[in-house]
């Protein structure tokens, strides 16, 4: 069936029913926009998908729905065909949550409670145009969705630093760090630690050359600290690099030092540019211990290490952690965005000398 039975009844009442929901959302608004208007959305996709309206009505029927919710709700933005699809694609991505009591639950009987372990008011706190970006990025990978939904939730984020990370994918990295986190530190704490790393870090921001050495790596990412931040996670506050070991007659230094809020604990990170080597425990593993005898204060929990290295071998590092008593996670690095060599620049103007001239 191509087109809609215009006068069908069931449609007609169906159309003034979402209406009518619709303004009384308008008047709640006033007190929460977007949940109200994000809660609308999801019912109205609901609808659309338990009345098998695509099916029932045609291939047109996003149009005229379109068409007659803007006819009876003048000048109303959000009643766009596209948008209506968007809609459908978000409630089947979160198909089983229940509407807040500010959104009229009594309305809505015998729905589930929960998305998983997402609370209704958190998926609805979302802006709608971040969703529309989650949709369009996740699918219908609805773990991936809601990890996405909380972490806009818990840093603030922008629609821009959103698609940022989505194109990193964060989801795919977080906490994926190899790490003896689980039998160091206390469950509570080793839980937070492990969520808090990433394998790979992308440092994608970083212009360096492809021979850059161990120096040239932390001036860049020190250089870049706000951006290096972004990318270690929320949480981090930075305290300093080539930190010196408060040790009388050593000259000993830590590669960066930062310090976890939510943790309250300092972090000890080693960058190596080459492939992790199990000295590396050995050595980042004293400075975790100097760290918390001597810079931890008061309050603090226990410091943690952090090695980024530019590769690892997975079961290597799984056992040499294991040797270490303090804290550490293992991490790599991935650069993209590396600047070219002079010699590569040289070539590739002569190449453009060359196209000239056969012209």
């Amino acid at each position: 069936m191509d087109e809609i039975i215009l006068y069908d009844d069931e449609y007609k009442s169906w159309i003034k029913d979402i209406s009518k929901r619709y303004k009384a959302c308008q008047i709640k608004a006033a007190v929460s926009v977007n949940s109200e208007v994000i809660a609308f959305y999801w019912s109205l996709g609901r609808d659309i998908v338990q009345r098998e309206a695509e099916k029932k009505y045609g291939s047109k029927f996003y149009v005229t729905l379109s068409n007659d919710l803007k006819s009876l709700n003048p000048g109303v933005q959000g009643f766009a065909s596209t948008n209506l699809r968007y809609m459908v694609k978000f409630y089947t991505l979160y198909s089983d949550v229940n509407l807040p009591q500010a959104v009229g639950k009594s309305d809505y009987p015998n729905l589930p409670q929960l998305v998983g372990d997402l609370d209704e008011s958190e998926l609805f706190a979302v802006p709608w145009g971040h969703h529309r970006t989650i949709i369009d990025k996740c699918k219908t990978d609805r773990n991936k969705a809601i990890f996405f939904v909380r972490k806009i939730i818990q840093n603030n984020w922008s629609r821009a630093v959103l698609e940022n990370f989505l194109d990193t994918d964060l989801y795919d990295r977080q906490g994926k760090a190899i790490s003896n986190f689980a039998n160091s530190l206390p469950a509570p704490q080793s839980n937070l630690a492990q969520e808090m790393t990433k394998d790979p870090y992308n440092f994608d921001f970083l212009t360096i050359r492809e021979d850059y050495n161990e120096k040239q790596l932390k001036d860049a990412l020190v250089e870049n600290v706000i951006k290096f931040l972004m990318e270690l996670g929320k949480g981090f506050a930075f305290v300093g690099r080539e930190y010196p070991l408060p040790i009388e007659g050593t000259e000993e230094y830590i590669d960066l030092l930062f310090y976890h809020l939510w943790l309250h604990c300092y972090v000890v990170v080693e960058v190596k540019v080459k492939a992790f080597n199990t000295r590396d425990i050995g050595q980042t593993a004293t400075y975790v211990a100097i760290a918390d005898d001597l810079i931890r204060k008061e309050g603090d929990n226990k410091t943690i290490g952090l090695i980024i290295c530019k590769s690892k071998n997975d079961v290597l590092a799984k056992y040499a952690v294991g040797t270490s008593n303090e804290p550490i996670g293992i991490s790599e690095y991935e650069l993209s965005n590396l600047l070219p060599t002079p010699e590569e620049i040289e070539q590739k103007l002569m190449d453009v000398d060359t196209n000239d001239d056969s012209e």
